[in-house]
């Protein structure tokens, strides 16, 4: 290597944080160029200098970066060093494929120092074999908590559940309580209240730990807790529960089962990891592109889009089969072909944005049976007035274009129709879905295309066969 290529090794480690990443907000080329020699001259020693120091969530972005033969060398260079909380910040493909390389005994010891929300996180993607083996070489207590958690079902509060927490009962006195905290060695790194449960784990109150601080301690526990806002049931589905959280401004919150135990707490970096995992996903399902993740390999996307594709060509056979009604009518007036592209188009973008926003109140349960009736009118009255706009607007492009006024009327006439579908459709649609029990932000966007299609070459091509009489 010469002089010129080799890459500077004599500047002191990045820092962590922005000095690591380019004025984008994207990890810098030239960290990752350093990265990468480091690895190719398995410069260990280097190595860790300018990596072990990284925030995890820095961790997953250079991972991320880096080619999948890269990714292994540098879990295996770093050894002990490496965070695996920087697993929980990759994309599945890529955490699975890291994970499948490592002995199932580096995994259980590398486990055993994530908090359990992270543990479950790596773990519940994992074939159940090398779940069982990786389970059964944890201490005791680890592998009953894990287990309890990988037991609800996915998308949960309790799958999402952290099961280290401080517990305490309510004769206690403040000062107990204090010298539980600092003797204890079995308790999260972090954590923002203490609970308050029975003998058998039933949840009693909370305190936050301010109120701990000044408090005397002779004080009973009893004496100023609180009452739980909202203890979340550990079935309820994780985003129901980041939004009871949002709503109630909590920092964390209890989770209970069937019984009122505490069985966890769900932290505000979970809620906010959630958040984010549902918006996402609900913008993929509305692009037809389901669990899809940048770094799946060419087989797995084609299979993940390929649905998808198929209904939409269904539907624009559909549309096309209205089009063939109208055939005679398109042949006496080639200007109708030219278009009829425009109403349909027109009336696909208006039903779009009412499906976006209309899937996202669903999802926040910002609407639901009381407001629903004047959602639906106020879509309908923002179709008729957007209808009537563009109506004049693609009436005089029509009039200018083929110099028809007639042509450029019923035009209008028709893409006022096909605004006033797409609203209707773009929050009915939806709303029928959910109804129904069925995720609409995986169904809307395909019925709501084929109405607005079907509605506007209806409409147009009819009200040109009726007008000039070609029928």
């Amino acid at each position: 290597m010469n002089e010129q290529s080799a890459p500077d090794r004599s500047r002191s480690p990045e820092k962590s944080g922005p000095d690591i990443y380019d004025e984008d907000g994207v990890i810098g080329s030239a960290y990752v160029a350093r990265v990468e020699a480091a690895i190719a001259d398995r410069d260990v020693l280097f190595l860790k200098d300018i990596v072990s120091h990284l925030h995890e969530s820095e961790l997953g972005d250079l991972i991320e970066s880096l080619q999948p033969e890269q990714r292994h060398a540098l879990v295996q260079l770093l050894g002990d060093d490496f965070d695996f909380a920087a697993l929980t910040e990759v994309d599945d493909a890529i955490r699975l494929n890291i994970v499948d390389d490592l002995p199932n005994d580096k995994v259980a010891e590398a486990l055993g120092e994530l908090d359990s929300d992270d543990a479950v996180y790596i773990l519940e993607d994992m074939d159940e074999e090398d779940q069982r083996d990786i389970l059964a070489k944890l201490p005791f207590t680890e592998r009953i908590r894990l287990r309890r958690s990988l037991e609800y079902p996915e998308d949960t509060a309790g799958r999402r559940m952290q099961t280290e927490f401080v517990a305490v009962p309510p004769f206690w006195s403040v000062g107990q309580t204090i010298d539980y905290m600092r003797e204890e060695r079995d308790l999260p790194d972090s954590f923002a209240q203490i609970f308050v449960i029975d003998p058998t784990f039933r949840l009693l109150g909370a305190i936050d730990l301010d109120r701990i601080l000044r408090s005397q301690r002779e004080i009973k526990i009893e004496d100023i807790m609180h009452e739980t806002s909202r203890p979340i049931p550990a079935t309820m589905d994780q985003e129901e529960a980041a939004q009871l959280i949002g709503q109630y401004d909590l920092l964390s919150a209890a989770v209970v089962d069937e019984n009122d135990r505490l069985v966890g707490v769900l932290t505000i970096d979970d809620v906010v990891d959630v958040i984010q995992e549902e918006a996402e996903e609900d913008i993929k399902r509305l692009g037809g592109v389901g669990d899809e993740e940048l770094s799946d390999d060419v087989i797995s996307t084609v299979r993940s889009r390929f649905p998808w594709l198929m209904v939409n060509l269904l539907t624009a056979i559909l549309a096309s089969l209205v089009i063939g009604i109208f055939d005679a009518t398109i042949e006496q007036m080639v200007a109708l072909a030219i278009l009829m592209p425009i109403v349909a188009s027109m009336g696909g973008n208006a039903g779009t944005q009412t499906l976006t926003v209309t899937v996202r109140a669903l999802a926040t349960r910002d609407i639901d049976i009381y407001n629903a009736g004047r959602v639906i009118r106020r879509e309908a009255v923002i179709g008729i007035i957007n209808g009537m706009m563009f109506a004049v607007l693609v009436a005089v492009l029509a009039y200018v274009w083929f110099g028809n006024w007639q042509l450029g009327l019923v035009i209008g006439m028709a893409m006022i129709v096909n605004m006033v579908a797409a609203g209707l459709s773009g929050i009915l649609l939806p709303l029928l879905l959910d109804k129904m029990g069925i995720d609409p932000a995986i169904a809307s966007a395909v019925f709501v295309t084929t109405v607005t299609d079907v509605v506007g070459f209806f409409a147009f091509l009819g009200l040109a066969g009726w007008w000039f009489g070609f029928f």
